[in-house]
């Protein structure tokens, strides 16, 4: 689908487009009624003013756009700083933007890039996006879309996720090992992919150790900190709970923070293990055992599929996914017995 152009408006009108491209910039010389039957169309269009118009008369624009739930998480930062190393020196800019964990900001995201003509799309999904639309229309107007972590089939192009499966199952099997019996599970949304993966690799590892599958430990969207300390709180009054896989370290983190008010010691008598490896696990005592998302990996082979797409040295294969490994390290929250040598093999 081409992109729809100034002509194109002025054509569906049978005005002149000089006369529409006054009227998309508001110009006094044309007739407030003229305006509006031009804003209208160009909506019914999907018309995207150019904001770039310098780069595109170089024939070319050097922006990439970067789309993150939120750039204050460690992971999504190293992604970011991975994506900018492969970017810069090939003379790309990058323009970042934050949607929140909000979909209707996700939304407005993409409206700002599609705005400002930018040569590609590298995003991450908030939690509540489960309507693609938005970023079809990227793709509609041929600009490529590769996207990290939080992917989705219903977008054409290359997608790159964690192992999140296994991070689950290595997670679950490791306290299993070391004797935890009654591990809860705090789930992000079991709508998005990755946190689903997680809870399937939690679930294997339980049945393959012959371990009761009690969907009544399993608790969906506690992934925060402040949801995880008050879901923490009242499991641990009322339930006989002694480990927890969180799907996050904020999560971790709130758990860590509700054992701690009630004095439940960790590991001695509730054991934790979280995910993501937040610089912060290995500052608490004790140390937070947690899943490695190799968060540079993820953002260099992006990119990479990007810059590929771009100088068209490849050409854009929309049913390609690569998984990329991730490694549980062990630390003191999840290993009651320090004379046991715990190992998890899949």
């Amino acid at each position: 689908m081409k992109r729809v152009t100034i002509k194109d408006i002025a054509n569906a009108l049978g005005i002149a487009p000089s006369t529409v491209s006054r009227a998309l910039s508001g110009s006094t010389r044309v007739h407030p009624d003229t305006i509006k039957r031009v804003l209208d169309k160009a909506k019914e269009l999907d018309y995207q003013p150019n904001f770039v118009a310098s780069s595109l008369r170089k024939g070319q624009n050097n922006t990439i756009g970067i789309l993150v739930p939120r750039i204050n998480r460690h992971f999504f930062s190293g992604v970011v700083s991975a994506i900018e190393e492969v970017l810069n020196p090939a003379g790309f800019a990058s323009l970042i933007i934050q949607s929140h964990e909000k979909l209707e900001k996700e939304k407005q995201a993409i409206d700002v890039l599609l705005q400002n003509r930018v040569a590609g799309i590298l995003m991450s999904h908030s939690n509540e996006t489960d309507d693609f639309s938005h970023i079809l229309r990227a793709v509609q107007n041929r600009i490529p879309v590769v996207q990290f972590d939080r992917v989705s089939a219903e977008v054409p192009g290359a997608r790159f996720a964690n192992d999140n499966f296994t991070g689950g199952y290595l997670a679950t099997k490791h306290l299993i090992n070391g004797g935890y019996k009654k591990i809860a599970h705090f789930a992000g949304s079991l709508e998005n992919s990755i946190y689903k993966e997680r809870y399937r690799g939690y679930v294997r590892a339980l049945e393959e150790s012959g371990c009761k599958v009690d969907s009544s430990l399993v608790y969906e969207n506690a992934i925060t900190k402040e949801l995880g300390y008050a879901k923490a709180l009242e499991v641990l009054k009322s339930r006989d709970i002694d480990a927890f896989f969180c799907a996050g370290d904020f999560s971790a983190i709130g758990v860590f923070q509700a054992a701690n008010d009630l004095n439940i010691p960790i590991p001695s008598k509730v054991g934790l293990v979280g995910f993501a490896n937040e610089p912060f696990a290995e500052l608490i005592s004790p140390q937070l055992s947690s899943v490695e998302q190799n968060a540079y990996d993820m953002g260099n082979m992006a990119a990479t599929a990007m810059l590929n797409i771009i100088n068209r040295k490849a050409a854009p294969d929309y049913s390609y996914q690569e998984i990329v490994p991730v490694r549980l390290l062990v630390r003191e929250s999840s290993v009651k017995d320090k004379t046991t040598n715990i190992t998890v093999k899949m």
